[in-house]
């Protein structure tokens, strides 16, 4: 009886969406787009400014989500990623409630929500990867000829057609301004900044800016770019271990999940008492809890290795 209920929900929510002529994309982004544009009060800004509070739990992994959307230039598709979150969400209490277990509810909704921000986040970690080995490659290129002619724009102009995206986009905004906008090239420079999210890059800007003042300390850029090459070294030799929190997880988590069904061949006495009663129910609730934090911090742990100022 039960499934049949949830069955008609189904076909409920699919059959409105079919008559509006609307997708369920396009719905979770109208909802959403009125939160985004919204801004906030003068005075809620100057007090963040003052004393600023930083993010954690949930909040803090659909904004870190947000933030690797905005680098890969994927800021439009988090209305869908929103959209498929709710879908996993309304699956997790379905399967939730046909299994008759109340306690897995809150549990199962809130670990299928957030299974779509953790796979971007992780899935992040190869982006991050990439972009260094690009800003690399790209800040290595222009410093050489830099230092020959002593004038960034045409250091950029010279090597822009070796560069890749992102980094590319970057430099190519940076002559785009220079050219026609302004020729302040100290601002050019600057604002390079909050377009790619590297201490390395953001410390080669500093550098790089002060030589517009004092050409004698064109010196210090190719030590900076070392650190990249120092931190791809590290990362080589410490990708074993990185993964080894991953490997544990899915190991346990495989024995945890596949003793269930082990459990009903075993004895079927055990098993009612694990799937029938509010204690076992309860168990099994806790199990699922355990199953998605450590998924979330697994996902921390696996982070490439970063350079920090």
């Amino acid at each position: 009886m039960t499934f049949l209920i949830m069955l008609a929900f189904i076909g409920l929510i699919a059959g409105s969406f079919l008559l509006l002529r609307l997708s369920p994309f396009e719905f979770a982004e109208s909802i959403i787009r009125p939160l985004q544009s919204r801004k906030k009060p003068i005075g809620k800004q100057i007090e963040e400014a003052k004393s600023p509070r930083q993010a954690r739990g949930i909040r803090k992994t659909i904004q870190e989500t947000k933030e690797v959307l905005a680098l890969t230039g994927k800021s439009t598709k988090f209305g869908a990623l929103c959209a498929l979150s709710f879908f996993l969400l309304v699956v997790g209490v379905l399967v939730s409630l046909l299994m008759e277990n109340f306690f897995m509810v809150p549990v199962a909704a809130l670990g299928m929500a957030l299974l779509p921000f953790w796979y971007i986040l992780f899935t992040s970690h190869s982006y991050k990867k990439q972009m260094n080995a690009e800003l690399e490659t790209a800040l290595s290129i222009i410093t050489t000829s830099y230092i020959r002619n002593e004038s960034v724009i045409t250091a950029v102009e010279e090597n822009l057609s070796y560069l890749n995206p992102p980094v590319a986009d970057v430099f190519q905004g940076f002559l785009a301004d220079t050219k026609l906008i302004s020729v302040n090239v100290k601002q050019a420079l600057q604002a390079m900044k909050p377009r790619l999210n590297s201490d390395v890059f953001h410390e080669w800007i500093d550098s790089m800016t002060a030589c517009q003042e004092d050409k004698t300390l064109k010196t210090t850029l190719t030590p900076i770019i070392s650190k990249l090459s120092d931190v791809r070294v590290v990362s080589a030799e410490l990708d074993y271990l990185m993964y080894e929190p991953l490997k544990e997880f899915i190991t346990m988590a495989l024995l945890l999940v596949g003793n269930i069904p082990l459990i009903y061949f075993l004895n079927k006495d055990w098993y009612s008492a694990l799937v029938d009663t509010s204690f076992g129910k309860a168990i099994l609730a806790v199990c699922g809890a355990v199953i998605f934090v450590s998924l979330a911090a697994v996902i921390r742990l696996t982070k490439p290795v970063e350079y920090k100022r």
